[in-house]
């Protein structure tokens, strides 16, 4: 990443934090979105992915840490310890920064299919260490909400790209 950001690069990653708490409160106000004992549909994944394909790795990964520290003002977090942080949250959400790092495979995003099942991995590493969850228990616990989020994120990312890439690329050039 350079040392000298632009302002229209402090901007969008701005814009796409402010996106994921947007979102993320949306998501934390309707239970029927809500699993018992955390987790949930993924839609404020969709910005972090975002940030990632648009402004590369590095600048993505800025976007997903900065994400994580904004959960703690856009609803709850379940962690009683820094274990659970780094895997629940940390690992979980820094992930998707790295998405644009994998190749596409035309509308098939291999990033999001990777960072999801690393988010996937660490939350269920996390049901069996953080909070002593039997390891098949674990995986089906999770895989109700992410399995979902994955499947969103595989239709709208590329959907997504492919509308604003005329603008993106318009104010690539401009900038």
């Amino acid at each position: 990443m350079k040392k000298n950001l632009s302002v229209r690069d402090l901007v969008l990653m701005a814009f796409y934090v402010a996106l994921f708490m947007v979102l993320d409160t949306f998501v934390n106000t309707l239970p029927l979105f809500q699993m018992p004992n955390g987790g949930s549909l993924g839609v404020s994944t969709i910005p972090l992915l975002m940030a990632s394909y648009q402004l590369g790795w590095q600048k993505g990964l800025v976007v997903s840490i900065v994400s994580v520290f904004a959960q703690f003002v856009t609803g709850p977090m379940y962690t009683p310890d820094l274990v659970g942080f780094l895997l629940d949250y940390f690992i979980a959400f820094s992930v998707y920064g790295l998405a644009c790092l994998f190749p596409n495979f035309g509308y098939f995003y291999s990033g999001i299919f990777i960072t999801n099942t690393i988010r996937f991995i660490s939350s269920v590493l996390s049901g069996c260490l953080v909070w002593s969850t039997p390891l098949w228990a674990s995986i089906t616990y999770n895989a109700t909400y992410m399995l979902p989020t994955l499947i969103l994120g595989l239709i709208l990312i590329p959907l997504l790209m492919k509308s604003l890439a005329p603008v993106m690329k318009k104010n690539t050039q401009s900038a």
